[in-house]
């Protein structure tokens, strides 16, 4: 069905439309929540307390591979959340009027993305209780975290990038706080009054709303920039063939924006479907993304082959070693996947009609995602593996726990989402309201 088939809305239909998905809870979604967070409960804290159990050991990495599926699956949710509040100041900044009826619900993705990403770290670290140790505060083991070191970047530029993603988002909420307020009652209106701040509409409020949400959208895109280039020197700074790469951080970037966009496209596609947001989520959104995807697999592409030139052209017995596990080796099929995920099956997006089908366009989404999972592991599992002399070589393979963990991972981050869309407005009301035409009256 085109956009054609559905008639614009009025101020009261999307008032009506909108709030019905928060006060309106039918059994589907009570179904399907029940599944996502029992599955997060079995697949993610279920083997996560085995670990913690046993020990780390039950992880699949090995000395040649201290670092497994964990990294690759906080990098992986790290870019995933880059799109949503990074593509949302931009269009702001550029009063892009087509962002306003999707840009909510990608905030909320790079939000919940971050929390997904942050408990690959406690996973990650193995022994919990000690993580107090990593804090620069007085301990008695006297240990103190490294300042110089890229992981310390991480710490400090993921907790910035989660509060001002945080602030961002429920800043831009307020007042379709005041508007879920207005339309109920009980202890839910007391809980919006608060959450609220009393908001009345006035044009100081406006004014100020207006402002301080430009601020933080500037403020927004460095941030969002610096933080998976960061992550990127987790791994460039060290000298290990494959990784000692300076084309990493513009890499890591153009990924995150890549994987974070064809996420958006699958949340929206699902929003659409089950939320009846049909007249708001429309055909230039899809079309506009679809847009942006191919541009961004146009530049990944670009980038994935000077990475293979350099590591070429470079002449060094270690280089060539690991080319050729990458691109022939036990994960080659991998590896070819990813190429063919990423920057072949993108291309069929250069047909307008495939570019504005739902349906096609959720898949290629899934696809992308799929491709840019694999390109995060076989960064890990071809790399440090490897390392110099023959006698030193290793292999990685991920262990049952590690694989019911990051199934959980994506469990735990629907879970946050089906609480979020019936919390706040996964369309803002207001930003919607001003794209309509100011001569249209509700009957």
């Amino acid at each position: 069905m085109t956009d054609t088939n559905y008639q614009e809305p009025g101020y009261a239909d999307v008032n009506r439309d909108i709030l019905q998905t928060l006060l309106v809870t039918g059994p589907k979604y009570w179904i399907t929540f029940g599944i996502s967070a029992s599955v997060a409960l079995i697949c993610f804290f279920g083997p996560w307390a085995y670990q913690l159990y046993v020990g780390v050991g039950a992880a699949g990495m090995n000395r040649s591979a201290m670092w497994g599926t964990y990294l690759s699956n906080f990098i992986f949710w790290i870019g995933l959340s880059h799109s949503g509040t990074l593509l949302s100041a931009v269009l702001h900044i550029t009063h892009s009027g087509w962002r306003k009826a999707i840009y909510r619900s990608a905030e909320a993705m790079t939000l919940f993305s971050l929390m997904t990403a942050a408990c690959f770290v406690m996973v990650h670290v193995g022994r919990l209780w000690f993580v107090h140790w990593t804090a620069p505060i007085p301990n008695p083991m006297e240990l103190w975290p490294n300042f110089r070191s890229p992981l310390m970047f991480d710490v400090m530029a993921v907790t910035t990038y989660l509060t001002a993603s945080s602030i961002f988002i429920y800043m831009g909420s307020v007042p379709d706080y005041a508007a879920v307020r207005d339309a109920s009652t009980g202890l839910r209106r007391r809980l919006y009054t608060i959450f609220s701040f009393g908001w009345r509409g006035t044009a100081k409020e406006w004014h100020t709303l207006s402002w301080a949400y430009m601020f933080f959208a500037v403020f927004v895109i460095p941030l969002a920039v610096s933080v998976h280039s960061i992550v990127s020197w987790d791994f460039a700074l060290s000298i290990v063939p494959g990784l000692h790469q300076t084309i990493f951080a513009p890499y890591f970037v153009c990924g995150a924006i890549y994987s974070g966009t064809a996420g958006i496209v699958s949340v929206m596609f699902l929003l659409r479907k089950y939320m009846q947001l049909e007249r708001y989520i429309r055909e230039i959104h899809l079309d506009n993304l679809g847009k942006l995807l191919i541009v961004l697999s146009l530049i990944w592409t670009y980038i994935n082959i000077v990475e293979v030139f350099t590591g070429w052209y470079s002449g060094t017995s270690f280089e060539y070693e690991f080319l050729k596990f990458r691109l022939f080796g036990f994960y080659a099929p991998l590896y070819w996947e990813m190429i063919l995920f990423c920057a072949v099956v993108p291309l069929f997006m250069l047909h307008k009609k495939i570019r504005t089908s739902w349906k096609w366009m959720f898949i290629i989404s899934i696809l992308i995602n799929i491709g840019m999972f694999t390109e995060r592991f076989i960064i890990v599992a071809t790399s440090l593996p490897r390392k110099f002399l023959p006698d030193a070589f290793g292999f990685y393979f991920p262990s049952f726990v590690e694989i019911m963990i990051s199934i959980g991972s994506f469990a735990i981050f629907t879970t946050l989402f089906l609480i979020f869309i019936k919390w706040t407005p996964c369309v803002s009301i207001y930003e919607v309201k001003e794209t309509l035409k100011p001569l249209r009256r509700d009957a």
